[in-house]
């Protein structure tokens, strides 16, 4: 693999593959596959999901609301780059030390990782962790929030990926139609091919699309496609036209902004929907995302 030392940002050229991670940015700023962009914007941790009808009903956004602001906003702490086993720190990879490295061996490498290291904009601050590493022919992600006490229960918790137009079908494996944490048991293993990116026509937008416990998943998009697989554990995700943001700001379904791109959200944690006996009711209380715990995935990105 070919390494680019930029003034603010780490290129790497992986054949078909190519990689920019900004440090202005906080992320991973592009990712092209074949030619083809699949990002528009960095990706970056997510906390909120679209308040449901449940949730209106027992208060849970009210107490949450923090993890609202959170989801939009986010401070970077620390970037932490590893090259072929060789730990740099972020002023010796920024210009203008990065000169020093144009003619060193570290041009090309076999494995490159690259650690962002984030703070949530809350009172107190949790910490998390989304760690980068290419490897010939792909990407793995390492997600990680570390728990942290006096911060209210979380509504999701993932890595949010918005890619910059309209994905025309998924594929995955994992369980049928839409699932969350309690709702699962009606739901059969297997892999299911989905037409565009729905979103539930609910007459009050709101959260909507999870699919749980998933080993693969292809993306397709104007004749190209990406691949996400587990690296351990089943992973959870949405494919939906909207930020969570974008459903929440809307009363109605005539609202929503026409769709244009892809919303991909890699969930380490979902909270429950709740509503078992009325509108209103809570998930019970092991489908809920108290704080103080960690809560992460692992996937690999072809």
């Amino acid at each position: 693999m070919e390494i680019v030392f930029g003034d603010v940002t780490l290129g790497v050229k992986d054949d078909d593959r190519e990689y920019i991670f900004s440090y202005q940015t906080a992320g991973l700023e592009s990712y092209r596959k074949d030619g083809k962009e699949w990002l528009c914007r960095a990706p970056k941790p997510s906390f909120w999901r679209a308040t449901t009808c449940n949730d209106r009903g027992n208060g849970f956004s009210a107490r949450s609301s923090i993890w609202l602001g959170a989801d939009m906003f986010i401070f970077l702490d620390d970037v932490k780059i590893e090259i072929d086993g060789k730990n740099f720190a972020l002023d010796d990879v920024k210009a203008p030390k990065n000169t020093l490295l144009l003619s060193s061996s570290y041009r090309s490498a076999s494995t490159v990782s690259v650690s962002f290291i984030y703070n949530t904009a809350t009172t107190s601050e949790a910490k998390v962790v989304v760690k980068y590493t290419v490897l010939h022919g792909r990407m793995r992600v390492d997600f990680e929030y570390i728990g942290t006490k006096g911060l209210p229960e979380l509504p999701v918790c993932g890595l949010r990926f918005i890619m910059p137009s309209l994905a025309s079908s998924y594929d995955y494996t994992g369980l049928s139609g839409e699932t969350y944490p309690d709702r699962m048991n009606g739901a059969r293993k297997g892999t299911f091919h989905v037409d565009g990116l729905p979103v539930t026509p609910y007459v009050v937008p709101q959260e909507c699309g999870m699919h749980m416990a998933n080993s693969y998943l292809r993306i397709n998009m104007d004749n190209g496609q990406i691949i996400i697989k587990k690296a351990n554990d089943d992973f959870n995700f949405s494919l939906l036209p909207y930020t969570a943001e974008e459903l929440e700001n809307a009363w109605h379904q005539e609202e929503l902004a026409d769709a244009r791109r892809t919303v991909l959200l890699i969930a380490a944690a979902v909270r429950g929907i709740g509503g078992i006996n009325s509108w209103g009711a809570e998930p019970e209380e092991k489908y809920h995302l108290p704080s103080d715990r960690n809560y992460k995935f692992c996937i690999y990105i072809e």
